[in-house]
């Protein structure tokens, strides 16, 4: 904070307006950020409550989310997701520099965890489409006239989850914008004889 104050006062009136305008963009990114953080946390949450709660008895028998390993994996995958994006929006929301190693590892985690909820919306989406349709290929009948409700409520939580995996590839842009800003542009160089540009590092 010191700094930041010596740097204004020794600054021109023009480079002072310039240092005040990179901050409000500053906080108004490091805010959006968390909402964006925070966003699919809630939704993670409902589509893990649904889920759990998905179990179904009537005169053809008992089902649950747990009978079925896809659903599982989507119950796990949500939980992870709405944890991180807890932990990862407090850590957004503090006001400190964002140094190469931290753009790094929000970077990984959220490529990481995007493709993990990704593949638990897109495995679940096939079981749920083949409770409603079947496959006499694979001897798979429908199920869906039998237990509707827990289909219902399957394809309610297969699609929230897919609005999870939406807010999480706007966070891998983000995240990628963040990494790479850090980098300068490749420089490029026409000294050599034959006229063929070359990127100076």
């Amino acid at each position: 904070m010191k700094s930041s104050s010596s740097n204004m006062a020794g600054s021109t009136p023009l480079q002072k307006r310039e240092l005040e305008d990179d901050n409000e963009n500053s906080s108004s990114m490091r805010t959006a950020e968390t909402m964006l953080r925070l966003l699919p946390m809630g939704l993670c949450v409902v589509a893990l409550v649904i889920m759990l709660k998905n179990q179904q008895t009537n005169e053809y028998g008992y089902i649950t989310y747990s009978d079925l390993g896809t659903f599982r994996y989507l119950v796990h995958a949500n939980g992870i997701c709405a944890g991180y994006s807890f932990l990862s929006a407090i850590v957004a929301v503090v006001p400190r520099p964002i140094t190469m190693s931290r753009a790094w590892t929000f970077f990984l985690l959220d490529q990481i965890l995007t493709y993990a909820i990704l593949a638990a919306g897109a495995v679940s989406t096939e079981v749920v489409y083949l409770a409603y349709k079947g496959d006499t290929a694979v001897t798979w009948s429908k199920s869906c006239g039998s237990f509707g409700s827990f289909c219902h409520k399957a394809t309610a939580s297969v699609s929230i989850t897919f609005i999870v995996s939406l807010c999480y590839a706007g966070l891998s842009l983000l995240s990628s914008y963040r990494l790479f800003s850090k980098y300068d542009a490749p420089i490029g160089s026409y000294n050599n004889k034959g006229g063929i540009e070359i990127a100076n590092y």
